[in-house]
């Protein structure tokens, strides 16, 4: 009999197990049976379900091998089918190897790869007895799954009972401490390593790498970067990725280009940080130079690269490059709809996200809380009332409950379009308490309106939930000066000045030849401010042939007329424009990026100068991009 027993799991092993692991398709019963010379059932071979494998075995008195267990457990891990899993661990405790520390390892690491946790648990907490092995799995799936303290109290319970940890375990427990909140006991853990000589370990080397970049401490992963014996990919790319985290894009494409010298292959991983990183600052050249190295490499666009790469190419400016991306990508997930999508809201393609949405529907992909806030934002900033609204009925009829930023989006909607009332009327019948940011949205509409009593009422609804934020005190101010109401608006400014609120200072910047040019308004500090003032003049007496007139309404100090107008032409995204012209080979795009609202006059100057220069102009604010081409707006002056 126990010659058969091989022989069958021997027969069993080979067959591709499928419908839910325990299953043999029916056409291949016979080859399994009959050389052995079980008993054959047509019905049963022919039947549409196949033959449990264990039904199979029971059924003619054999036993099943502890090979035949491994294999089947291994398939439930690697695919995650844990329900059929549970159907191994069932036979497993009836059999001969149910005590076994290895079988049970085994189980145990079934559980947590699947993310079954407290069937893991129970596993561990019924052995007699268990192994350094054992604990480490267990720490492992805590670790891997979200559960950080139960993974390091285990390690603690571990120690206690006299189990010495390998580099696996020591791995697994510093990634516990680098995502425990209170980041409190990641040093304790690096001199504990420290102590069991696992420092220069490269896999306990990238764990301390992750906790220190996560815990913001660059300087100390760096010493423990350069103090590895030996550096593999994982470390490159923790280390590339805790920068990208911290903004330190210029310091990650260092990293990136030393990973390449040093021989090692970059993954999708490493282009994945360096295009967030430039996507995040606006590296637009060092982003593009990276994408031509992983064409060049071979590389094949997956989503998890392609996502970032589209995010990057967006906000650097560059949308048409960013749709090429997402119709070149192999595989497109719901992240790589969304990122278009969000692309299309930020550059006011309101029409474009329209399309997108449809085409991702009738794709068979299903639309998220992102996908309908994205169109939302897109209809929102071209004025598409009757669409905007159309999906924000329609994701509550796909049974998503709109999020605050969602009634956002349509307050902003309904605020743009000039339907104020109904704005208000909207957020007093919303099922949700208003946020600071519903509240501010009525209040830019009230600004873009004047709108000025409105605007009063919105904006101390938001200085109540958000009395910090300096935003809403100088839009209301601006409402105050462009009415001529300065006696409020010095009131504005006065409770500014008590509560300790400062008002951002607006800058403007480019980057040219990789470095960056920042300026204020009036700047004087450029070490080419006389070629930059003498270049808007000239710029400036060009667009005024041609109908430019300067709107002082858009100066909110209490001046005469002559000094409001001179006042305007020193703007900071003016005087980056004419720094920029110098600068640039004539033809090529310009961008520009602000860090608030781009000024209501500028942007009918910048309109102008696109057309006399007969270049375009990309100025991307805090709201949004403006692509400037032959004197008219991507914004349709909707904005």
């Amino acid at each position: 009999m126990l010659s058969t027993s091989v022989s069958v799991t021997s027969r069993l092993l080979s067959l591709k197990i499928y419908r839910g692991l325990g299953s043999i398709p029916a056409p291949l019963y016979d080859s399994i049976i009959e050389p052995l010379g079980l008993p054959s059932n047509d019905n049963l071979h022919r039947s549409r379900n196949g033959v449990r494998v264990f039904d199979l075995l029971e059924g003619n008195g054999i036993t099943a091998l502890r090979r035949l267990y491994n294999m089947l457990l291994k398939e439930c891990t690697v695919s995650k089918r844990v329900d059929q899993g549970k159907i191994v661990h069932a036979h497993v405790a009836k059999s001969l190897f149910r005590c076994e520390v290895v079988m049970n390892n085994t189980l145990l690491n079934m559980y947590a790869k699947c993310g079954s946790l407290e069937e893991a648990r129970k596993v561990f907490d019924k052995m007699l007895q268990r192994d350094f092995v054992t604990w480490t799995t267990l720490i492992s799936g805590y670790s891997q799954h979200g559960r950080p303290i139960d993974a390091l109290v285990l390690f603690i319970q571990m120690l206690s009972d006299g189990f010495i940890p390998n580099e696996f375990t020591l791995s697994s427990v510093v990634k516990a401490a680098a995502a425990e909140p209170r980041g409190c006991c990641g040093q304790q853990l690096h001199g504990f390593c420290l102590k069991c000589g696992f420092y220069l370990n490269v896999h306990v080397g990238s764990s301390l790498l992750d906790m220190y970049t996560r815990y913001g401490l660059m300087d100390d992963a760096q010493l423990v970067f350069d103090a590895l014996e030996s550096r593999n990919d994982v470390s490159w790319n923790v280390l590339i990725a805790g920068h990208a985290r911290r903004c330190g894009t210029e310091k990650a494409l260092e990293l990136f280009q030393r990973m390449l010298r040093e021989g090692f292959r970059p993954s999708h991983f490493s282009y994945s940080s360096i295009f967030g990183a430039c996507s995040s600052t606006g590296f637009l050249e060092q982003g593009k130079w990276v994408h031509a190295y992983m064409i060049k490499s071979g590389e094949k666009l997956v989503a998890f690269a392609g996502n970032t790469l589209i995010d990057m190419y967006a906000k650097s400016g560059s949308i048409h490059d960013a749709r090429k991306i997402f119709d070149r990508l192999a595989k497109r997930d719901v992240v790589s709809w969304n990122s278009l999508l969000t692309a299309y809201a930020q550059h006011g393609f309101g029409r474009e996200a329209v399309c997108l949405f449809e085409e991702m529907r009738r794709d068979g992909i299903t639309p998220n809380e992102i996908s309908f806030l994205s169109v939302l934002t897109a209809c929102s900033h071209s004025g598409l009332l009757d669409e905007g609204w159309h999906y924000f009925e329609l994701m509550k009829r796909d049974g998503i409950v709109p999020k605050a930023w969602h009634y956002v989006t349509i307050v902003d909607l309904l605020g743009r379009s000039g339907d104020l009332d109904r704005a208000l009327r909207f957020i007093r019948e919303m099922p949700i308490e208003p946020t600071a940011a519903i509240w501010k949205a009525l209040l830019n509409a009230c600004r873009m309106h004047k709108n000025v009593e409105l605007g009063a009422y919105a904006a101390e609804h938001v200085f109540e939930l958000d009395p910090d934020d300096p935003g809403p005190h100088v839009i209301l101010y601006n409402i105050y000066a462009s009415g001529g109401r300065w006696n409020d608006a010095a009131r504005v400014r006065k409770k500014m000045k008590e509560n300790g609120i400062k008002k951002e200072p607006a800058c403007s910047w480019v980057e040219i030849e990789n470095a960056i040019h920042m300026f204020v308004a009036n700047d004087e500090r450029h070490p080419q401010r006389e070629e930059i003032s003498r270049k808007w003049e000239e710029i400036y007496a060009k667009i005024k042939d041609l109908g430019y007139v300067p709107d002082t309404s858009h100066v909110v100090v209490h001046v005469d007329q002559q000094e409001r107008e001179v006042n305007l032409q020193y703007h900071s995204e003016k005087i980056a424009l004419a720094f920029a012209l110098l600068n640039t080979p004539p033809g090529s795009t310009i961008h520009i990026k602000k860090n608030i609202r781009v000024c209501g006059d500028c942007h009918s100057a910048i309109k102008l100068v696109s057309k006399v220069v007969e270049r375009e102009i990309i100025v991307r604010d805090t709201n949004r991009f403006h692509h400037f081409r032959d004197g008219s707006c991507s914004c349709g002056d909707y904005w």
